[in-house]
């Protein structure tokens, strides 16, 4: 039987304590591979060139930089890791800007070792998994900037609309999504930028929160 592919796995954290307990996740899921580690935002950046992690267990706060900046550097790059910011900080501001860099999870250290090998999985998939204790501030901090606080803002938007910010929820690209639906990718896009518009969010994992926050059964 074919055993399932490796996932490299490269872990940024300015703690080296913080760093050796991560490792755990080798135990839980032995699919996983902590391919390397980096203490720095510098150090980030020349780990992923060198080593191409599928996905990158990313601080926040780092001694020299930000993991916002090194998190929206990583994505400017050809073939970027997923990125999964683990972190201390539930803090709304932090959130929406890992989220408008480019992050694709955000989640707490407290978190057991098992739910941080399925958030591993889920990102690398194409998912975006946020940890519950921050998907609910972030979503009462979109619901505050929408146009007259609607408590159905996915009522503003039209069926096909709909539909592709659902598939951006499931993790879908706009290839994909273009494909499931047959258009064409510049279509979805357009269709994205109106729902974005009404919806008042910026990013794909603004509105796949929003989304599936008030999707209804």
């Amino acid at each position: 039987m074919k055993s399932s592919p490796t996932i490299r796995v490269l872990i940024v954290d300015d703690h080296p304590v913080v760093r050796a307990g991560l490792r755990v996740i080798t135990e839980v899921d032995p699919g996983i591979l902590v391919i390397g580690e980096a203490g720095s935002g510098a150090e980030a950046i020349v780990a992923v060139r060198e080593s191409m992690p599928d996905v990158v267990l990313l601080d926040v706060r780092l001694p020299d930089r930000n993991g916002i900046d090194v998190c929206r550097e990583l994505k400017s790059q050809p073939k970027a890791p997923r990125i999964l910011f683990l972190t201390s900080f539930a803090d709304n501001a932090l959130v929406l800007a890992a989220m408008q860099a480019g992050g694709d999870g955000y989640l707490l250290k407290d978190n057991e070792p098992r739910d941080i090998v399925a958030a591993i999985r889920t990102v690398l998939a194409g998912g975006m998994l946020f940890d519950p204790v921050v998907a609910r501030a972030v979503d009462r901090e979109l619901r505050s900037t929408l146009p007259g606080n609607s408590p159905d803002p996915l009522g503003e938007l039209s069926q096909q609309e709909r539909r592709v910010v659902s598939a951006v929820a499931d993790g879908k690209t706009d290839k994909e999504i273009a494909q499931m639906l047959k258009l064409q990718p510049k279509t979805v896009r357009n269709y994205l930028d109106r729902a974005f518009e009404k919806l008042g969010v910026h990013t794909r994992t603004e509105a796949a929160i929003l989304f599936d926050r008030h999707r209804r059964p």
